[in-house]
This record gives structure tokens, sequence and C-alpha cells, in this order.
């Protein structure tokens, strides 16, 4: 049956969760077409001023779903700011919020500050006194400014603790409750994760009022990552290394290792081999760490070595695989690691090079995801083998025997 012309024509797009013109045009030119199902289901609450849970796995737009419906509110009332505050645990995830609600600001006359340490203060300080709408900061630097008293918070409407879980852990909380004890009664609150433990979810739960809880992050399957488990002996771990980076269809990897000295060390290795190598870990200054990640951004590297500063909200596209050289510390970290590939829709491949003493956190891991991890064989990795034994071996994408899972669990 065709239309009434008197029949009004639904909208589409973006249009259909109630944003506005000015930001619609902002989004356009930004290149998104369709909402991403977390963007769809959180963007028309926090448009109502609802607080809001949302928990959607890594690299499915979270930080649009609440920069668009920010933005869209502080165009339609505009008062002195800053307005927005977006708390980040890392001064990478920082930086690479300020850069979206950058772009999807552009024609609106809406500015965004960033506040972080490792670089001088006084770009930051001058910023603020311009009164920019949204400041986008890591708890450290804000805090120091606040004392001083050279930011204002008691304008603040609304609230955002991105990668939420993280910054309800023991190492920012005591940062992040004086922060709250210096923002208005009366606001709006965001968080968004990847991940949120039970315990953390508690603390959560006190900070939010009536909230919509979106959870897109239930069940085991990552439909853009392959990912697998690689038994190894911890000797063997760089021979299994080289072996992955040469895999057909490589393009850039994300290493990771526990410690920093092995980040260092194991970059300046890949770069003695001919590889195009770069490290990123605490210890660098700010300037080195923007120098890294430009590098690898723009492919001047093509393999970062990083600690878990990296793990968190950092998008780089085209990321083909991430290795975890050494074991992640929680089933957590081990989601948001991998999560550095396959990300937009893109597929990606995720490796973990696991030693005997890494079974009870491989089952911790296959607990979280509710499934089992596809195990990759290497010949040539266990005692007593030669270095330069065969190359990888593997089972079919998802393919196992009945109760494969349980036995290859236990079996090194």
């Amino acid at each position: 049956m065709s239309r009434s012309p008197a029949s009004p024509v639904p909208k589409a797009g973006f249009a259909r969760l109630g944003l506005g013109p000015a930001v619609l045009r902002a989004v356009a030119d930004a290149g998104y077409r369709a909402p991403r199902p977390i963007q769809e289901r959180t963007i028309p609450a926090v448009l109502r001023g609802r607080d809001v849970l949302g928990l959607a796995r890594t690299g499915t737009g979270k930080t649009a779903a609440f920069a668009l419906p920010i933005l869209d509110r502080l165009t339609e009332r505009r008062a002195p700011g800053p307005r927005a505050l977006v708390l980040a645990p890392t001064r990478e995830l920082a930086a690479q919020i300020a850069g979206e609600f950058r772009t999807l600001a552009r024609g609106t006359g809406l500015r965004t500050a960033t506040v972080f340490g490792g670089v001088p203060e006084r770009p930051q300080i001058a910023a603020l006194r311009g009164q920019p709408d949204v400041v986008v900061a890591c708890p450290g630097r804000l805090l120091d400014l606040l004392g001083r008293r050279l930011v204002r918070l008691e304008r603040i409407e609304t609230l955002v603790l991105d990668e939420a879980d993280h910054m309800f852990d023991m190492g920012f909380l005591p940062d992040v409750r004086r922060i709250l004890a210096a923002l208005p009664a009366r606001r709006q609150n965001l968080l968004f994760s990847a991940t949120m433990p039970r315990e953390i979810r508690a603390l959560a739960d006190r900070m939010l009022r009536g909230p919509l809880v979106v959870d897109l992050t239930r069940g085991g399957r990552l439909e853009t990552i392959e990912h697998a488990i690689v038994p190894v002996e911890e000797r063997a771990k760089r021979t299994a290394l080289d072996r992955l980076l040469a895999e057909p269809g490589f393009a850039s990897a994300i290493v990771f290792t526990r410690t920093k000295h092995r980040a260092r060390r194991l970059a300046h290795q890949l770069s003695e081999a001919g590889r195009r190598a770069v490290a990123l870990q605490g210890n660098m200054s700010q300037s080195a760490r923007g120098r890294a990640m430009r590098g690898f951004r723009d492919r001047t590297y093509e393999i970062l070595v990083a600690t878990d500063i990296a793990a968190r909200g950092i998008d780089v596209p085209g990321v083909s695989h991430v290795i975890n050289f050494d074991m992640p510390g929680t089933p957590e970290a081990y989601t948001h690691r991998i999560g550095r590939t396959g990300r937009s829709g893109c597929d990606g491949k995720a490796y973990t090079l696991a030693t005997r003493d890494d079974s009870e956190m491989v089952a911790r891991v296959e607990r979280r995801l509710g499934t089992p991890i596809p195990r990759l064989r290497t010949e040539g990795a266990g005692p007593g083998r030669d270095r330069s034994g065969p190359a990888l071996r593997s089972r079919p994408r998802g393919s196992r025997s009945r109760g494969a899972g349980k036995a290859r669990r236990s079996r090194w």
C-alpha cells in the first residue's frame, strides 16, 4: 500500500533518536551513517536527563553514545561552562575522547578542553579560563587544579565516567570521591564501560539514581575477534611471537606485556630484528607517549609493545592483531586488551601466549566468557624442543570435539 501524502515520513538514522539539527549535521560530516546498538539504546535516555549505565564491548561506539546527547543538550541551552565533565583513566584515552567531542561539535560553537598530567599546565589553565563547555580530564591533574582554584566545577550538569569499572577501582576511587564532592548534588551521571565486575557494580549503583541500565556484554561470543590461547614455554615466547607476526593478513599489532621494563626490552628486540616497533609504558614522558601513539596510528610503527595503559578505550583503526605476550592479570583485562582489534565491525585476531603457570587465569577468563577459548598449537614450544621448530598449527575456527574445551584447559 502506498503512503498517504499526509502521512509523516519516519525519521531514519540518528535523527530518530531525537538529536537536533546542529548535531545531526556534525554526525553526517563525521561520516556516521547508522547508530550502533549502544547508541540506539542510551542516547534517548541521556537526552531526557536520565542517569545511564552503559555496558558494551570495546569498539562498539560508546564514546559517541554519551558525546552526541551531551553536545545536543549543550546546544539547546547556552550558558557559561564547564557544564559537562568526562573522567578517563589514562591520558591517551582522555585525548582520544576530547578529539571525538571536537569532531562531533564542529559547527556548533561548543568547546572542549583537556586536563591531564605529563604536559605543561599553562595551556590547560588558559583553556579553562575560557569557560569551555566540556572538560575531559584525568583525576590527578584535575584535583591539583581544583585545589588551587584554577578550575570551577559548580556548573557541571553531566558527569561521565568512561571505563567506569577502572575509575571505581582502588587506584582511582579516592580521587573520584574527592571530585564527586566538588560537583553539584543535582547532576546527570553517565557510566560507560566494556566490563563491570560485581563488586565494582555495587559502587556504581550507589552513585546512580534511577538509571537506565543497558548491558550488551552478555554471552561469550566476540563476533569480530578470532581469539586463541597459545600454550608455550616461557623461553619460547619470542619464537611464538615472531611466528604470529608473520601470519598472512598481518597489518599491525599491539603486543601486551606485564611490566614496563619488559615492554621496553621487547620493543628494542623487535626493532633490532628489523621490525618497526615502539614501546608505550607509564615511565615514558607524555611527549614520548604521544609520539609513540601518533607513530602507531600513521603506520610509522607496525607494532606497539605496551603495558595495560593501552588496553582501555584506545581506538586505532586497522589493528589486525593483539598478542598477549604475558597473560593479563584479570578476566576483565583480557576483554579490554583483545578489544583493541576487531573494532567498528572489522575482523581481528587476538592470541595469548600462556604458560603452565597461567592455567588458572585461563580458566577464569573462560568462565567469564562462558565458553572455552580455542587452543593454537605450536610445535617446538615445549620443554627440550629446538626454538627453530616448525610453524604454528591451529584447529579450524570454532571447531572442538565434545568435552575438548575442558580437557584443553589442563593440557599444556
